[in-house]
């Protein structure tokens, strides 16, 4: 035997093991006793899957899960796309459908369809090993192995039912059970992530998909599609089956509303889904132990590709603040009243940041970043303020466009005048109420020059602050569909602006610039 057959084989006496340990009957039931339990059980699916299935069954089913399993059940003619995070269970529940529709003989005629036909048959097994060795399947429908009908890509049950692992791109023509065609295709981590990064390939699958794979259905009778696989790139065969499906059930690790999926409210506000099995301690522990863009991608189908568009950070150590000729403090601000709690994903994310220029190189110095109040958000600036101690002139500015005037005239600037006499400091904050063009355009275009020369500097002094790590996030994550939050760096595309613009009036003959060659009047576009 090869190490690849010795390993599967070592897998398939586990599995078998494990299912005859743990599907033992009472011996003393009569066979009257058997046949009403069996109709009383197919008469609840939840009830059957947990007599059924006690080892894998182990943990109490979420609703979202019970919602899938119901749903896959009453539909016969029907396309579902599951994309669940890892740990929820999507193959397992599955199968448990397949097998309930199989054993009630609603379906006939299943194809297992994944990335290619080792991990087909792998997917297969479970479903194999059951019908073989579960005591209380035989006990309830009687023996299902069926030896002359009997391999490791493709078998019938002695009910009739068949079922062929098949990889994507061999040819699943011909796939009949007797005069029955396919009516369960259910294709299980299709997309691969190296794949992925391939449009070619993806369009190649996608085609043989609807050519070869769709249409060996009967046009005539129901048929249930089944995708279970992540959102792992923006364009894969998930998203593109999941935008025709009848129903895309997209569900996080962690939700706060299980019916709206948020990527980054969920990851940051959200509860576990699925508790009875993910506690929040056992979620916190395992992915502390993986960067955010593997969590993401994982567990909140959120794909994104790091360092797409900005390079990597760079630090250095920031000159004495009394060699700057002035430093900028800017605010970009949202009008929520509200702290972020798990209950109110919508609270505030605002950003305030300290930035300077000196030899043609923009310094990040320092600046917070978060959900806060209206009153939080003015003390971060004071808090900057005080941080240069005087050391330097500062200019300090909100962001202020014709849809926040009002917010600004009526909260923000009670609140700095109730901040300034409680402090004691004369310290004026200037709207900034210049028309802005596309946000993630403007980002892309003004400080990506300056972070692919070297010429955009963060404070290596304040690496370890939670706020400068969270601007470092946005400059890996960003895209220009900003599926992650940009407040940080757009706040600092503000205050390049207003650096720009100081230094043209305080040197209006001067052609140089800050980024060394890029042309100011590119800003007033």
């Amino acid at each position: 035997m090869t190490a690849k057959e010795r390993a599967a084989l070592r897998r398939w006496e586990k599995l078998k093991r494990d299912i005859t340990n743990s599907t033992d009957i009472d011996p003393s039931l009569s066979s009257a006793e058997l046949e009403r339990m069996r109709m009383d059980l197919e008469k609840d699916e939840v009830a059957w899957i947990k007599y059924i299935f006690p080892g894998y069954a182990k943990y109490e089913f979420a609703d979202f899960q019970i919602r899938a399993i119901k749903r896959l059940i009453m539909n016969d003619e029907w396309y579902e796309v599951l994309s669940w995070s890892r740990e929820l269970a999507k193959s397992t529940i599955t199968m448990f459908v397949v097998m309930y529709l199989v054993m009630t003989g609603k379906k006939k005629n299943v194809l297992l369809i994944s990335d290619c036909l080792d991990n087909a048959e792998r997917l297969l097994a479970p479903y194999q090993a059951n019908f073989q060795y579960n005591g209380r399947l035989k006990a309830l429908y009687g023996e299902q192995f069926n030896p002359g009908d009997w391999t490791t890509t493709e078998f019938i049950i002695k009910k009739g039912a068949s079922f062929r692992a098949i990889g994507a791109g061999q040819s699943p023509r011909g796939s009949r059970n007797d005069a029955i065609r396919p009516d369960v295709i259910l294709c299980d981590d299709f997309d691969t992530d190296k794949e992925c990064r391939n449009p070619d390939i993806i369009d190649a699958k996608w085609k043989w998909f609807e050519e070869a794979l769709y249409f060996t259905r009967s046009m005539s009778e129901p048929t249930l599609y089944i995708w279970c696989g992540n959102i792992i790139a923006e364009d894969c065969c998930i998203t593109r089956a999941g935008a025709m499906s009848d129903h895309w059930d997209v569900i996080n690790i962690r939700m706060v509303d299980i019916r709206k999926p948020d990527p980054i409210a969920d990851m940051t506000y959200g509860k576990s889904v699925w508790p009875q099995k993910n506690t929040e301690e056992k979620i916190d522990r395992v992915l502390s132990k993986v960067s955010r863009v593997a969590v993401l991608k994982e567990c909140y189908n959120c794909p994104i590709v790091e360092g797409k568009i900005f390079p990597p950070e760079k630090w250095g150590k920031i000159p004495n603040l009394k060699k700057f000729r002035f430093l900028v403090i800017y605010g970009d601000p949202t009008q929520s009243e509200q702290k972020g709690t798990a209950k109110n994903k919508k609270g505030s994310r605002k950003a305030v940041w300290l930035v300077g220029e000196l030899g043609g190189a923009v310094y990040v110095i320092k600046g917070f970043i978060g959900k806060a109040t209206s009153r939080e958000f003015i003390e971060w600036y004071y808090a900057l303020y005080q941080y240069v101690a005087g050391r330097v002139p500062v200019y300090a500015y909100i962001e202020n466009n014709s849809l926040q005037d009002p917010f600004y005239e009526q909260v923000f600037k009670k609140h700095v005048a109730d901040v300034r006499r409680e402090k004691g400091i004369s310290f004026t904050i200037s709207p900034d109420e210049e028309k802005k063009t596309d946000k993630a355009v403007r980002i892309e275009a003004n400080l990506e020059p300056l972070a692919r020369n070297g010429n955009l500097v963060l404070n290596e002094a304040e690496k370890g602050d939670p706020n400068m790590q969270e601007l470092v996030n946005e400059f890996k994550f960003f895209t220009l569909a900003l599926k992650y939050p940009a407040d940080g760096i757009d706040t600092l595309e503000g205050a390049l602006r207003i650096i720009e613009s100081k230094e043209n009036q305080l040197q209006p003959l001067a052609s140089d610039v800050v980024s060394g060659g890029r042309n100011r009047e590119r800003y007033r576009r």
